[in-house]
C-alpha cells in the first residue's frame, strides 16, 4: 500500500525545521522540564510528517497542500 503526499514542499520544508527545532529545543533545556518530554514526541511527529510528506491531520480534515 502506498501512501499518497498530502503535504507540499514548502510546508514540509517548514515542519521539518520547526520539528527539529522543538527536538533541540527539548534536548538542551530550553522547554520546562514538566514539558520536554511532549515537546520532544511533537517535535519528532512534526519532524516525520515533513520527511515523509503525509500528514494524518490533514488527511482527516480534508487537506491536501501538495497539489498545485
Amino acid at each position: 500500500m502506498r501512501i499518497q503526499r498530502n503535504v507540499g514542499p514548502a510546508d514540509r520544508i517548514v515542519r521539518v525545521i520547526l520539528g527539529v527545532s522543538l527536538i533541540v529545543f527539548s534536548t538542551i533545556g530550553l522547554v520546562p522540564e514538566r514539558w520536554r518530554v511532549v515537546v520532544g514526541v511533537v517535535g519528532l511527529a512534526v519532524t516525520v510528517t515533513g520527511v515523509i510528506g503525509y500528514c494524518t491531520l490533514y488527511r482527516l480534515l480534508g487537506l491536501n497542500g501538495a497539489k498545485r
